[in-house]
């Protein structure tokens, strides 16, 4: 376990203190739940990671021979119909 220090305004500490005696903890055990909260918290790359698996998990289940090599040159995406 790593220690660290925090410096905080003087009035901010007493209210966190009071506010742990009323939780029957430390201050301390406080900050720790509250860090833990937020480092366990989704990354937006692991967010956007997560998404492209599930994306890729979606197109192999519908079709397994998917191939995005498969789809129309610009030029056929592109062309129109002469009109007579």
């Amino acid at each position: 376990m790593k220690n660290i220090t925090v410096s905080v305004e003087e009035n901010v500490y007493h209210r966190a203190r009071a506010r742990a005696a009323e939780q029957r903890t430390s201050v301390s055990a406080i900050v720790r739940r509250v860090l833990t909260d937020v480092a366990s918290e989704e990354t937006e790359e692991e967010r956007l990671r997560r998404l492209e698996e599930e994306t890729v998990k979606r197109i192999d289940a519908r079709d397994p021979n998917f191939s995005a090599g498969d789809r129309l040159s610009r030029e056929q995406v592109h062309e129109r119909n002469a009109v007579s």
